[in-house]
């Protein structure tokens, strides 16, 4: 396994569209395991092939706590979603930045695994949210065309949640007396 390099926003790889995997080989099993080996190293829950530089329509995800049980969907796509979510999200390929994303709650999706074999996957708030994450990146899309309102960067967002945290800290005590 390898590590390999994350491209970023403004890489022309990230707009173009992923191309279906016809057949696994051992260079595309080989991609998949680097894959896994370089969301884990980077601390992510989910990296598509493009932003690797591959244009396979390849995701891996991990929502997992341990971070131990990796998703793997080949020509994936989602079949059925509902409901709403709106939270913070973030991107290998946008490093340091999070912004605000309304996505489905809830998503069902279609794919192929490591073997070929059609499986249907389900998945709710952080799962739904990567698989639609990911998804995009095969499509040439980004979080960031979602975004509503501005991208923060971290130590904008940490500040921010410290001064709200500080605030309902003080209307607490303010209940009390």
């Amino acid at each position: 396994m390898a590590l390999r390099t994350i491209r970023e926003l403004g890489d022309p790889v990230l707009s173009k569209r992923a191309k279906e995997v016809r057949e696994m080989t051992p260079k595309l099993r080989q991609l998949i395991e680097d894959m896994k080996e370089t969301m884990y190293e980077a601390e992510g829950v989910g990296l598509a092939a493009p932003q690797v530089g591959m244009l396979k329509r390849i995701v891996v995800i991990d929502v997992s706590e341990e971070q131990n049980e990796p998703l793997v969907m080949i020509n994936p796509e989602i079949i059925e979603r509902d409901g709403e979510q709106c939270g913070w999200e973030g991107c290998l390929s946008v490093p340091g930045k999070t912004g605000q994303v309304t996505r489905p709650r809830h998503v069902v999706a279609r794919a192929l695994n490591e073997n070929m074999e059609d499986f249907i996957v389900e998945g709710e708030d952080l799962l739904a949210r990567a698989i639609c994450h990911e998804l995009d990146h095969l499509d040439g899309h980004m979080y960031v065309e979602l975004v509503e309102g501005k991208l923060y960067t971290n130590e904008e967002l940490d500040e921010m949640f410290a001064e709200e945290a500080a605030k309902a800290g003080e209307e607490a005590g303010e209940d009390k007396q």
